[in-house]
């Protein structure tokens, strides 16, 4: 913090340097590595177990929250309300695989996982609109979890196999994008420049 004093008026200004790290590559490496992982089990090639678990609830879901956090401190809105909303998404899809054989409570229906995964996708297209301000990288992230949340929610709602299948290698598009646009923001970072394109909105 430099500050410089005034002796006409003894009015003192201070000027405010953030220097603390981006936190973005964080969460979007929690998202995207979870969500890779989740739909090679949509796409049919695994079954669910214990591994995807685990990662939604440590790196899909406490990473995420703590970037959330970290943007919070950073005045980003957008970063605060984004890596928050989807850490705690994480979370709460462990709880809904976890807590009915826990016999904590009643499993969800196929129509209320339909209605779940609906509404996460309505925040998403909202949330989509915001990155028009941003860069073209995480608008490609957003408008394609958006249709991952609509087609999820439709093979749930019709129990159509092949919607889930397909809605899973279109997740695995998804999460690789995130992953990708974390990574660049590293790299661009460290080299002082533009190594990996991310399509950076003028301001």
């Amino acid at each position: 913090m430099m500050e410089s004093t005034n002796t006409q008026t003894n009015v003192v200004t201070a000027t405010i340097k953030d220097l603390t790290a981006n936190p973005a590559p964080l969460g979007l490496l929690g998202f995207g590595m979870t969500t890779v992982l989740l739909n090679i089990h949509n796409a049919g090639f695994f079954p669910m177990n214990a591994m995807i678990l685990a990662m939604g609830i440590f790196y899909g879901g406490l990473a995420q929250v703590i970037a959330g956090i970290m943007e919070w401190k950073k005045n980003n809105t957008f970063g605060t309300t984004a890596f928050t909303s989807y850490g705690l998404f994480w979370l709460t899809l462990v709880a809904l695989i976890v807590m009915p054989k826990m016999g904590l409570a009643e499993a969800a229906s196929a129509k209320a996982m339909a209605a779940y995964l609906f509404m996460w996708g309505l925040f998403t297209l909202v949330m989509f609109i915001g990155t028009l301000k941003i860069s073209r990288a995480l608008q490609f992230v957003f408008l394609s979890l958006t249709i991952l949340f609509f087609l999820l929610a439709a093979g749930d709602f019709t129990g159509v196999e092949a919607i889930s299948r397909l809605a899973g290698y279109e997740g695995i598009v998804c999460g690789f994008s995130a992953i990708y646009t974390a990574l660049a923001q590293v790299i661009n970072e460290l080299y002082g420049k533009e190594v990996l394109p991310l399509g950076n909105m003028k301001k």
